[in-house]
């Protein structure tokens, strides 16, 4: 039976990441289920994101889209697509979603042009969910300000640019809602992870 791809979308600091590492704790009891963010995940991609996100560069905002969606093409070929073809689940940190809300809205590139240039990087390849962390972006702001490393390129973005992803979010989720199930953000971890499963529980036949 061939695997599933879920992916966890929202803006930065919404807490993807957290919900990411519980929900594989969950779900590897009953099955195989592998965990990778992105861009990365293999060492073309992995490189790609050094450039992406390292601040002393100055990226072209078309530039910037070709570089995500080449890692993710990368990602595709050498471990989604064999992965998922072998029966494991696998849970993405980000994914092509969020190329169509940063490139596409927050850049001002096009929905739609991020979307073509993506269908060709990744073969096509869709997920069976999407778990979108919805927050307000002067939260998720905060907590990005309370870690402890020092902010990326993107993360220095100002206010504004987060506004326009939240809001590109929430047109993809209205746009797609079987496959794009928004959870609040805001709640308690364990609220966030028990909404998540219920979420995916029609993924699977057996009680996640």
């Amino acid at each position: 039976m061939r695997g599933r791809l879920i992916t966890i979308e929202g803006i930065d600091g919404a807490g993807k990441t957290t919900l990411a590492s519980a929900l594989q704790a969950a779900l590897e009891r009953d099955r195989p289920v592998q965990l990778l963010r992105e861009p990365g995940g293999v060492e073309l991609s992995e490189r790609i994101r050094e450039l992406v996100t390292d601040p002393a560069l100055r990226c072209d905002p078309r530039a910037e889209a070709l570089l995500y969606a080449a890692a993710r093409a990368q990602l595709v070929d050498e471990r989604l697509a064999p992965w998922l073809e072998e029966g494991t689940w696998v849970l993405l940190d980000r994914f092509v979603d969020s190329s169509l809300a940063y490139q596409g809205a927050g850049r001002a590139l096009g929905i739609d042009e991020i979307a073509a240039l993506n269908a060709f990087a990744t073969g096509g390849l869709t997920p069976d969910r999407t778990l979108l962390l919805r927050v307000d972006p002067a939260v998720a702001r905060a907590r990005q300000h309370g870690r402890s490393h020092a902010p990326d390129r993107l993360e220095r973005e100002q206010d504004e640019f987060f506004a326009t992803i939240a809001a590109a979010y929430d047109d993809l989720a209205a746009r797609d809602p079987q496959r794009i199930r928004v959870l609040n953000g805001s709640d308690p971890p364990q609220s966030v992870l028990r909404n998540a499963l219920d979420a995916l529980a029609d993924l699977d036949s057996r009680r996640l």
